[in-house]
């Protein structure tokens, strides 16, 4: 019995020191409407007045605030004529204050993992507001579609939309759009630009010098994500294989210099023997932010260390060189928990660099999962950690889709995520014949801009 005390005391000890606080001014709010399965969400404040947040899920939702994520309005979004509602939602302002969500719309995936065998009328659409987010226009911009009966149809993938908001950039406006297509040979990242106020697109151009696998496997392109500098460069990324692959442009997107790796990490899929237990499906690929004295960042998470960390990388020289990996969860290296879904985002004016993550530290079975969020005011160098939830949630083979979203602005942080709906509820998927575990969208923010 004395041994057994001796052996629990100092576990005990761990958990407590292990403790988070939470952030200064945090706020959670739902903004999934009950009964709607949601994920894979993505969220945007305006830097002319930032009072105004919007949140978009899948499938196709919005909802949109005018206290600073202090509370949510459900919009209306109209369905871009033709086609059903649409997933792999992103949004974004652009300096104007208009709101742009990008969107994948098809009929029918191809075979299992092989989107182009088989595929389907597909494409990527973008619709605008110009009032917040609370209306959207009824016509959208078609970035790339096929119809279904071309001879050589693709599958376009995961859009990320992102917008030039910099005063002195000579692209300021522009709206940019970057996503995978997967072709019955080969995996490619495709980029398409807008000079108009995203009411039209530029033919898309591949900015990938290398070649993915033709399946959403490890060894396909997965991820891409892009940022703007003060200048107007442009830089992005995207997970090929273990390395993570960079690439930049100077004149607005319409050349990129060609794309190398740059980072070595392990494989962005967690399945198998390295899944994360409870959750059907998690991807570590990168995010990629730039301060205003234009220092690159780049995180992403791997199971390098065993279980599954957070990872962050710098670059003072546009990308030439890399430091070497930071780790940004701040707990006991090898204890068996998981920190995964990181999402990253470099405050336009002060600098600061947050990093959001699902985080298991406070569960020695490694099943409850919290929200935590990092914050480093150090240029990176170090990182503080804070509890962001209210509750644990777990699940069984839960989809939580494969991205959450995180953005800053003046001191003050926002995310988005999902987790298991409190009630245990199930929610249907594609039919009511079909029912999985239910999740929700919930908005966290945080205000450091009293701390010092």
């Amino acid at each position: 019995m004395m041994r057994a005390i001796l052996l629990f005391v100092p576990f005990a000890v761990r958990l407590a020191a292990q403790a988070l606080p939470a952030p200064p001014g945090a706020h959670l709010v739902t903004v999934s409407p009950r009964g709607v399965r949601a994920n894979e969400p993505s969220i945007a404040v305006n830097p002319r007045d930032p009072r105004q947040v919007v949140a978009v899920f899948q499938p196709a939702g919005v909802a949109y605030s005018t206290d600073g994520a202090q509370t949510f309005t459900p919009a209306e979004l109209p369905q871009v004529p033709g086609w059903r509602g649409g997933g792999d939602v992103s949004v974004t302002f652009n300096d104007k204050g208009h709101v742009f969500l990008g969107s994948l719309h098809f009929d029918r995936l191809g075979t299992a993992s092989y989107w182009a065998h088989g595929a389907g009328r597909n494409g990527i659409f973008v619709r605008r507001s110009l009032d917040g987010g609370k209306t959207w226009e009824k016509d959208a911009a078609t970035v790339k579609a096929f119809e279904g009966n071309e001879p050589e149809i693709q599958w376009e993938d995961m859009p990320r939309v992102f917008a030039d908001t910099r005063p002195g950039s000579p692209f300021a406006g522009h709206v940019y759009a970057g996503w995978i297509e997967w072709q019955l040979d080969k995996s490619i990242i495709l980029f398409a630009r807008s000079t108009d106020d995203g009411r039209t697109f530029s033919a898309p151009i591949r900015i990938s010098a290398h070649a993915g696998l033709p399946r959403d496997d490890n060894g396909g392109l997965v991820g891409f994500v892009g940022v703007v500098d003060s200048k107007g460069t442009i830089f992005a990324i995207w997970n090929d294989g273990s390395t993570v692959t960079f690439t930049r442009s100077t004149d607005g997107g319409k050349t990129f210099a060609p794309s190398r790796p740059v980072i070595d990490v392990a494989p962005p899929y967690f399945g198998g023997a390295g899944g994360v237990p409870g959750v059907s499906r998690v991807m570590g690929f990168p995010q990629i932010g730039v301060d205003a004295h234009g220092k690159l960042f780049v995180a992403w998470s791997d199971y390098r260390n065993g279980d599954v960390d957070v990872f962050i990388s710098a670059s003072t020289d546009s990308g030439t060189s890399w430091s070497k990996p930071l780790r940004v969860n701040t707990d006991e290296l090898h204890n068996g928990a998981d920190q995964f879904f990181q999402w990253m985002a470099v405050d336009p004016v002060s600098g600061a660099v947050s990093v959001q993550f699902y985080d298991r530290r406070a569960d020695p079975q490694n099943r409850k999962t919290r929200v935590t969020l990092a914050r480093s005011a150090d240029g990176g160098r170090s990182f503080l950690n804070y509890d962001w939830s209210d509750a644990s949630f777990e699940g069984q083979q839960l989809f939580l889709g494969d991205y959450t979203w995180l953005t800053a602005f003046e001191n003050r942080v926002y995310g988005v995520w999902t987790e298991a709906a409190p009630d245990g509820s199930e929610a249907p998927r594609n039919d009511e014949k079909q029912r999985r575990q239910g999740t929700v969208v919930r908005v966290g923010t945080a205000d450091f801009s009293q701390v010092k």
